[in-house]
């Protein structure tokens, strides 16, 4: 059985993030969707104000996965949550128990922090990860539909006339 250690990701892993999180566009068919860089990562993960976080996932010391999360608040529960936005095994590692204890070490961080909830999305397609989560309880949560606002569209909305106010 392979020693799974989760650990949390330093600036020197900012080409391994990028590469799992390739990886994981072109396993969800969207490879050519991504836009970040290193740049983009080290300034989000490590600069000086960091805005989310990564682990890595390592089996007998190489490395198998990353999550990368962030805290978002819920005026419900008057609580934060942590949103988990990437989980990503690479190929050759899934069905080691990389990708449970992952989930397992963000559960513990969103309670060790009082988090009212851990969320994130899954592919309506990606039967084996739906498969995956609803096998240890998660459930969907289909009252709700995801919008966005992004590029052009995003840029075009924001420069519009309308009053608004800064924060």
């Amino acid at each position: 059985m392979s020693a799974i250690s989760i650990r949390p990701a330093t600036r020197e892993d900012t080409p391994l993030i990028l590469h799992f999180v390739r990886e994981l566009a072109q396993y969800e068919k969207a490879l050519h969707e991504v836009e970040a860089t290193e740049a983009h990562f080290e300034r989000a993960l490590f600069g000086a104000e960091p805005r989310a976080w990564s682990v890595i996932c390592e089996l007998d010391g190489e490395p198998a996965g990353f999550a990368l999360y962030f805290f978002n608040y819920s005026t419900w529960t008057g609580r934060y949550g942590l949103y988990l936005e990437d989980l990503y095994v690479s190929p050759q590692h899934r069905g080691s128990g990389a990708g449970k204890a992952l989930l397992k070490h963000l559960a513990r961080i969103a309670v060790d922090r009082d988090c009212g909830r851990f969320e994130w999305n899954v592919l309506d397609w990606n039967t084996p990860a739906i498969e995956f989560y609803e096998s240890f309880g998660a459930r969907p949560q289909s009252e709700w539909t995801g919008y966005r606002l992004a590029g052009q569209a995003l840029a075009d909305f924001a420069a519009d006339d309308a009053p608004s106010t800064s924060n």
